[in-house]
């Protein structure tokens, strides 16, 4: 008995990287009863019919359908442009206003060097008689209130 193992684990060893195809088994044709086959074949001629036939509640089930997805498709299409077209124009905005910006920056500091604090100071004091205040002409106080002064509130006194 051991040889006959060995012997059949032999014939079960294959050899190489490939495996030999086994021949294909006959299959049996099953034997149907004729009534059982005229049976299958008018259910299955009566189920292809059926689903042949379209009559109008389908057709116009189906047309509805088919409108109300043309419809959402091109509804879609509509907001996508609407968003494309905003997202330009917000692109475009923002350009502008960084150019504007830039702009205000320029005259800001033109603003800024063409004033001489010299020429002010001596229109101020030789044109117009101003003098700087003396300390005892400087009072301070604190405003709890609020973080800003008035213009027209009373100055209380000490």
């Amino acid at each position: 008995m051991a040889a006959t193992s060995v012997n059949r684990m032999q014939r079960t060893y294959v050899s190489g990287n490939t495996v030999r195809v086994a021949a294909p088994q006959r299959e049996m044709p099953v034997r149907t009863n004729p009534r059982e086959q005229q049976r299958t074949d008018h259910r299955v001629r009566r189920n292809q019919e059926k689903a042949l036939q379209m009559d109008l509640p389908y057709i116009v089930l189906l047309t509805i359908a088919a409108v109300c997805a043309l419809y959402i498709c091109v509804s879609y299409l509509h907001v996508q442009s609407s968003i494309t077209g905003r997202i330009y124009n917000i692109e475009a905005l923002e350009q502008q206003l960084e150019q504007l910006k830039s702009e205000n920056d320029a005259l800001q500091t033109r603003i800024n060097t063409d004033i001489d604090l010299d020429h002010v100071y001596k229109v101020a004091t030789e044109e117009l008689g101003m003098v700087y205040a003396n300390r005892k002409q400087v009072l301070l106080y604190d405003k709890t209130e609020s973080e800003y002064v008035r213009q027209y509130e009373d100055i209380p006194k000490h």
